[in-house]
């Protein structure tokens, strides 16, 4: 699977990020040891993740992050 993250905003990039994942919310949080609250406020759009976790995150469930210039 692959998506532009340009045509996204970041609450659902970690949405969709998540359901690639195939876990709950809590599982997932659980994986990042974080709480549910916090994977809740990331797809509602409250809070965002910093590049750290994004970057943690991408590593432990096997996504590839690429940037490419126009």
């Amino acid at each position: 699977m692959q998506m532009r993250a340009n045509d996204y905003n970041a609450k659902d990039i970690a949405r969709i990020i998540r359901e690639w994942t195939e876990l709950s919310q809590k599982d997932f949080a659980n994986t990042l040891h974080k709480s549910k609250r916090t994977i809740e406020a990331w797809e509602y759009g409250e809070t965002t993740m910093n590049l750290r976790t994004f970057l943690e995150i991408a590593k432990k469930h096997n996504i590839e992050i690429m940037l490419r210039k126009k």
